[in-house]
């Protein structure tokens, strides 16, 4: 009875829109199948033993993918209580932590984002150490380049979502040093020799700090600023950057290994 009942969903018009190559039983099937999925083509039909080793790879780069699905999750779910405005976003932090149910997520969130930082540092301190960023894999390198710059703009703009007095400063001397930007803050270099008729066009009010800031202070436009930038702008694009990545790991021949392997 219960084969019967699998044969005829797996036989069913529906089944067999979604998986068109039937049940991979032969090793043709089996890579049909890896090359018609969405998810699964983004990584290599074939990988190399040794360099899916756990001494090799320290296993950085997925838990690094882990860690962003979990914050992905997490972040969700905050999101239900917490209101990005200057009234409530402290009242609402202290009632996630004493009074919301399953308040632990603020912490799996919290504790999420530093682990994510930490496996990101890792798993680019492991391909730097094995050379993995040279030819033909340098397109790869920079995307991941870029991805940790993002990771760390993630956790720059959640640092002040809490709104309280660490966050607000640490977020002030954090945007002072935008100021210094080459050519996009009001004191770094070259911004003195961007005029027009004798008018600098780089000062304080319309600088790179000034654009984070949303103003001249940290304000409630600030914290609305990083509030979308944090939970939309930012996870969008590397969610985008990701797929890139993995895509690129199987066009560049799968997962560097050991040269003797």
């Amino acid at each position: 009875m219960w084969k019967s009942f699998v044969d005829y969903v797996t036989g069913s018009q529906i089944w067999t829109s979604v998986f068109r190559h039937g049940t991979p039983t032969t090793p043709r099937n089996q890579a049909l199948a890896v090359l018609s999925n969405v998810f699964l083509h983004l990584h290599p039909a074939r990988a190399r033993k040794g360099g899916i080793k756990l001494e090799y790879t320290w296993c950085m780069g997925g838990v690094s993918f882990f860690l962003f699905l979990e914050l992905a999750i997490t972040g969700i779910l905050l999101m239900f209580y917490y209101r990005p405005t200057a009234e409530y976003a402290f009242v609402d932090m202290i009632a996630l932590r004493e009074h919301v149910p399953l308040g632990v997520m603020r912490e799996l969130h919290r504790w999420g984002a530093h682990l994510m930082v930490i496996a990101v540092w890792l798993h680019m301190f492991r391909v730097f150490l094995t050379g993995s960023y040279k030819p033909p894999r340098e397109f790869n390198w920079g995307v991941g380049v870029i991805l940790l710059t993002l990771t760390l703009m993630l956790s720059f703009t959640g640092y002040l979502l809490p709104w309280d007095q660490l966050a607000i400063w640490a977020v002030t001397v954090g945007t002072n040093m935008a100021r210094a930007t080459p050519f996009l803050g009001h004191e770094g270099p070259g911004a003195a020799f961007l005029t027009l008729e004798g008018v600098n066009l780089v000062h304080a009010g319309d600088d790179v700090r000034f654009g984070l800031l949303a103003g001249r202070f940290v304000g409630e436009a600030t914290l609305l600023r990083f509030y979308v930038l944090h939970c939309i702008a930012f996870p969008f694009i590397i969610v985008i950057l990701i797929a890139i990545h993995f895509w690129r790991v199987r066009k560049d021949g799968g997962i560097s290994g050991p040269v003797a392997l």
